[in-house]
């Protein structure tokens, strides 16, 4: 029961990591890094197959990602971050704002420096 539900989890964001793909609103790197870790929990066979995919190397951070890869990611998150800052700002939510731009920066300088280019 365990392994059909990693599987399931798997494949939704496996689908929604090449939805992120082509729309760059939604992010790719977490679902497929969700998707990855539900496949190596549901089957061997399933995990080797992910792991031979494009999507996969062209998204693991474990070995570095490409420069594409990683602007696509840091545009859209920050478009999405930008939103919620906007929204807090309008209902004047000071503290929202100071934690959002704070785990902005981190987010910037992590991918910036803490991710290797390949």
């Amino acid at each position: 029961m365990r392994k059909i539900l990693y599987i399931m989890i798997g494949c939704i964001s496996l689908g929604l990591g090449i939805i992120g793909v082509i729309l760059p609103i939604l992010p790719t790197v977490p679902f497929v890094l969700l998707a990855a870790f539900c496949f190596a929990k549901s089957s061997e066979r399933l995990d080797g197959w992910f792991k031979n995919t494009k999507l996969y190397e062209e998204n693991n951070i474990k070995s570095g990602m490409t420069k594409r890869a990683r602007l696509r990611m840091m545009c859209s998150v920050t478009l999405l971050m930008s939103i919620g800052f906007i929204m807090m700002g309008l209902k004047g939510i000071v503290v929202g704002n100071i934690v959002l731009l704070i785990v902005w920066i981190f987010h910037m300088v992590y991918f910036t420096f803490g991710v290797k280019t390949v």
